[in-house]
Order: C-alpha cells, then structure tokens, then sequence
C-alpha cells in the first residue's frame, strides 16, 4: 500500500526535481495533483518549473559539492533528474548511503547522461541492433573512424547533449571539419568526446514511452504506450504525432527493444526510447530514462499524459496508458534573442478546432528556443498534424 503525505506538514512526500524546462515543470505539476511537496532545481532563475514549485533552488547541478549540499538540506524522499548534466556520481554515492532514492537509478541516470555508456550497454552487452559507431576524441580520429568503415553520409553528435545540440550529417570529406567544430560546441559540458554512426536509411523514427510500474502484486511491470512518430530537423524535435502505424512484427520489435533496455536500467518511472524502422526492422537509437520532448502529445492523445504515467509510476501508484484519441504536436520557437516576450496570436491560435497550447514561460528566448507547442486532437492522425502546426503558426512572439 502506497502511503502519501501532506504538502509542507511533517508527513508530506517531498520529491526533488534536477532539471525544471518545460517537461519537469509538467511531471511538478502532475505531482502536486497528488499532494506531493515538490522542490524544482535548475541553472537559471524563473525556469519553467520553478514558476509552480512550492519551493525553487538555481544551483550548478554539474557541481558535485553543490548538489549534495542541497540533497542533504532539504532531504527529499526522491530525486528526479530531467536533464543529462548532472554530477551522477555524487546521486550514486549518496543513493548507496541511503540519503535519497534517484529515479529510476543512479546507475541509470549515469549511464544514460552520455551517449558512450547507453549505447556500449545496448550493443555491447544487450546485443541489440544500433548503427556502426565509433568513439572519437579528435578530428583525426573522427576522420579515421569514417575512412575505416563507418562511411560516408554519417552523423556526428557531442556524447553528452540534448535536444540535438552539436549533432549534423556529414554527406562528404568537406563536411568533417565542420561537423567536429559543431559538435566541440553543443556538448553539455564543453568540449569532449563524440559519437560518429553510420547513416541508417530508415522508414521513419519512434519514440515509444516505456513505463515501469509497480503491480497489484507489487512486482515491476512493463507497459507501453502507442509509438509515437516526430519529426526531427537537426536533432531537435519539431513536431510529433499518435499514435504512429507500423507493422505488428515492428511494433513487437520495438517493445523488444525497449522492454530489454529498461529491464537492464531498472527502477520505476517512464522512459522515452527512440527506435529507427525500416519495414519490419527496427534499431534501438537513444533512450533517456524520464519524459520525452516528442511525449508532449501526449497531453491530448493519452488518458494519462507522459508526465502523469512518470509521476504515478515513481510513487509506487497503478498507471494506464490508454489511447483517449489521436493526435499531434507543434513546436513554437521563440523567434526572436529577447528577455520576457509577448504572444500574439493565442486566441486566432486557438480558435482551429480541437486544438490546445502550452505556453512554458521561459524568461529568455532565442530564435531558436523551444517557447511553446501545440496539441491537436483528431481521428485523423494527418488532420491533427495539419491543425498542430496551423495553430503554432498563429502564434507570433515578439519583444514586449
């Protein structure tokens, strides 16, 4: 049996969260609907989920002696992390001294913050399919990687990025240098290593949410939402759809795949696995052990949204991941490099039918800074994604 406190009273479940963007601030939000104290930490001040915690903390999460400070002062029950750059050394070693449960596990958010550790897991030691990569330290290396055996088109990322931050394709020998340069600029923690893959000519790409949750006979059990298909322009997520069609043999592939990952991180809570299709083929790409950018659909596809199931599965509570209808998302880019932008266009926005906005409130925008999605609802996979993208065009930022 599964007991909850009271919000700021001796009783009260408290959960931290590392990382408060827009994603955390929804998983703060469902928690809270729950009676869960909620405490949001993130790098700057005023993010997304600092704007409904009941309490807020800007900390360098990169920073070992810092995190474990403010683990140990407000000592909550459970650490979320929902972002990669984090010291997770310091989770594991305050979670092997018993001072705070990490979800899903320290082992996983270590492993799963850079790029080397999850994909050596998946093919190395689960044997799962995934491209031809190579590990690269230098542009010499780089080259020499592509030159034995990897080829050319090929694609290049930072192991330790987000949201396809220093990730491009590389078509030919002039693109390498070029590629390199990007990718020394888009890691999370400056410079460092990257990850070169051979280029698989793929159908399309899914996302399939993952959730561990504890059953009726206490016992972790594995449930999988509908695939979720997005499309992707520079890695970065630009719009996603639910549920995506695909073969009964590739959709049981997929949930092979994923089902073997997240067995091997362990834990409870939903993870977000990204899978390349080609007919009834599939290869296992990234899986990030929290909610997912492309899950945002969710918000009008599912009965309970990503963020829901996540916050329902690490609190030990039953979860559903049902289909209510099909539906689709659209990015709004903050089109402009100013602090505390204006939104023009919410109501024309909203006026395309069937149709809902989330607005994140982030205080600085840049042209190319995620500010806001749309959600669109539809028995028509196609109609909803032509509505999600009308109305996030409607939607003009601007400089107040």
């Amino acid at each position: 049996m599964t007991t909850l406190g009271t919000p700021l009273s001796p009783s009260a479940t408290k959960v931290m969260l590392l990382g408060s963007g827009e994603l955390g601030k929804e998983v703060l939000i469902a928690l809270q609907r729950l009676g869960v104290e909620t405490i949001a930490v993130d790098r700057y001040e005023n993010a997304p989920g600092h704007q409904v915690a009941h309490r807020a903390h800007t900390i360098a999460m990169s920073d070992p002696a810092q995190l474990k400070a403010l683990i140990e002062r407000e000592r909550p029950h459970l650490v979320v992390p929902e972002i990669e750059a984090i010291a997770t050394p310091m989770l594991q070693e305050l979670e092997a001294a018993g001072v705070v449960r990490v979800i899903p596990t320290a082992r996983a958010a270590r492993l799963t913050m850079d790029r080397e550790g999850i994909r050596r897991l998946a093919a190395e030691t689960l044997g799962l399919p995934t491209s031809p990569y190579k590990f690269c330290d230098s542009l010499e290396e780089l080259q020499a990687a592509i030159d034995g055996g990897i080829g050319y088109p090929c694609i290049v990322k930072p192991v330790m990025s987000s949201s396809g931050k220093g990730q491009s394709k590389i078509d030919g020998p002039a693109d390498v240098k070029t590629a390199w340069d990007y990718a020394m600029s888009g890691g999370r923690v400056g410079p460092g290593r990257i990850i070169v893959e051979g280029f698989i000519r793929f159908d399309y790409e899914i996302t399939l949410l993952t959730v561990r949750a504890l059953g009726a006979n206490g016992q972790i059990e594995t449930h999988f939402c509908d695939p979720i298909g997005h499309v992707q322009v520079s890695g970065d997520y630009v719009e996603s759809w639910q549920p995506h069609p695909m073969s009964a043999k590739a959709l049981q592939a997929s949930r092979d795949i994923a089902k073997a990952i997240t067995d091997n991180l362990g834990g409870q809570g939903l993870f977000g696995v990204e899978l390349f299709v080609a007919g009834d083929q599939v290869w296992f790409s990234e899986v990030s052990p929290r909610p997912h950018d492309t899950g945002m659909v969710t918000m009008a596809t599912q009965w309970q949204n990503e963020f829901e199931l996540h916050a329902r599965a690490i609190l030990g509570l039953p979860v559903d991941t049902t289909l209510k209808s099909p539906g689709a998302s659209a990015v709004i880019y903050g089109g402009v490099d100013a602090q505390g932008i204006a939104f023009d266009g919410v109501d024309e926005a909203l006026r395309v039918p069937g149709t809902e906005l989330r607005l994140f409130g982030k205080p600085e925008s840049f042209v190319k800074r995620r500010m806001g999605v749309a959600l669109a609802r539809h028995a028509d996979v196609e109609q909803a994604r032509g509505s999600a993208k009308l109305a996030a065009g409607k939607v003009k930022p601007r400089v107040a």
